[in-house]
């Protein structure tokens, strides 16, 4: 093997729980493996080691990545159970940064966590694992990641988060949940913008704002703009309002860098039926009411990757019963969903992420074809 890959390099030096003998593979082995079969869409250790002991599997990984031998299914497991998690996210936040050197675009940052159902019972919290996530929004990236006990605890990890990502310029966006003080001072003090949603944890704000809106006078002299999707019978139409005139509101100096207040109506039309649902914003940023559009429409990627490792990896139904293997798997599956978005925008490929990944598990040469996009 002449060739070392860049995504195997990143993840070498990887850390351990305890000291580590050696046997004849290595955690870096291990891991690498787990990254390749996750790219090729296995959703367990399990599905993993069976593709990775077939012959010509093996052939490959020692061909491609000097990996000779490869240890039993107990065995795998507990070198992923060796991993220090806090040490992985490092690794993968470095990695996955790097994938944007290059990238000049205003990007937008979208923060959520996803619980893993599966491990309501193990943790020593004895509630479900949650992990706040940070994505790139424009390019379905995710930068790195936070485990806590519940979902109470997304706060104070999100703002983890924010003091380790370098995010100058970008716009921050979040649900009603991130709508703190505390939080929007985390993000103007990186240089950062942010744009959030306004419920009821911030009851008199979100009343301030919804009478403003609501009153048919003011809103006709707010900037607005609309939207019409049309899907499989399906008709969206969503309407955003902005205004920079903030004079008015109460409170709004406790609010770091306060700009400018919005709200984005969507009326949906089915057969059953119309709804019609208002959502209320906060920025600190002068948005036009087409850039509250954009950017708010952008939060939901972080909820696409929630929705992938659900339905392609499958990933509440993991039963292993480890912290720091689900925690590990997590990350393995983020770090192959971000390998598959890099390459579908390297090659402008229309394929689906699901039907890129089977060609991986058909033919392994195709994992060296989105590596290679993954590191030009």
């Amino acid at each position: 093997m002449d060739k070392t890959w860049n995504i195997v390099e990143y993840f070498s030096d990887v850390e351990t729980t305890k000291e580590h003998n050696g046997y004849f593979c290595s955690v870096g082995e291990a891991l690498t493996v787990v990254i390749l079969g996750s790219l090729c869409g296995l959703c367990n250790v399990s599905q993993i080691h069976q593709w990775a002991v077939s012959p010509k599997v093996r052939e490959f990984l020692g061909e491609y990545f000097n990996i000779t031998r490869v240890p039993c299914y107990y065995w795998m497991l507990c070198l992923l159970k060796l991993i220090e998690p806090k040490s992985l996210n490092r690794c993968f936040m470095n990695w996955s940064q790097s994938l944007m050197a290059d990238n000049e675009q205003e990007l937008t940052i979208s923060f959520d966590g996803k619980t893993i159902r599966s491990t309501v019972k193990m943790t020593k919290y004895n509630s479900a694992m949650n992990i706040v996530s940070a994505q790139v929004s424009q390019l379905g990236i995710t930068l790195a990641q936070k485990t806590v006990a519940d979902g109470s605890n997304e706060i104070p990890a999100m703002r983890e988060l924010l003091s380790l990502l370098e995010i100058k310029g970008c716009m921050v966006v979040a649900d009603a949940l991130h709508c703190q003080k505390e939080t929007a001072a985390a993000i103007i003090n990186k240089n950062a913008d942010y744009l959030l949603v306004v419920k009821d944890n911030q009851e008199t704000l979100k009343q301030d704002i919804e009478d403003y809106v609501q009153d048919d006078d003011l809103r006709k002299a707010m900037d607005a703009t609309s939207t019409v999707e049309k899907n499989s019978g399906r008709i969206e139409y969503r309407q955003a309002f902005v205004t920079h005139n903030i004079a008015w509101l109460g409170g709004q100096d406790q609010w770091p860098g306060l700009a400018c207040i919005g709200a984005i109506n969507r009326q949906i039309t089915t057969a059953k039926g119309t709804s019609s649902e208002w959502h209320y914003y906060i920025s600190s940023r002068k948005l036009t009411a087409s850039e509250l559009l954009k950017h708010a429409r952008l939060e939901w990627s972080v909820e696409v990757m929630h929705w992938l490792l659900d339905i392609h990896f499958d990933e509440d139904s993991c039963r292993i019963q480890d912290e720091n293997i689900q925690q590990v798997l997590n990350m393995v599956r983020k770090i192959a969903l971000n390998c598959v978005r890099v390459y579908k925008q390297a090659t402008k490929s229309i394929q689906p992420l699901s039907k890129i990944m089977f060609s991986c598990l058909l033919n392994s040469l195709c994992l060296l074809t989105i590596l290679n996009s993954v590191e030009n």
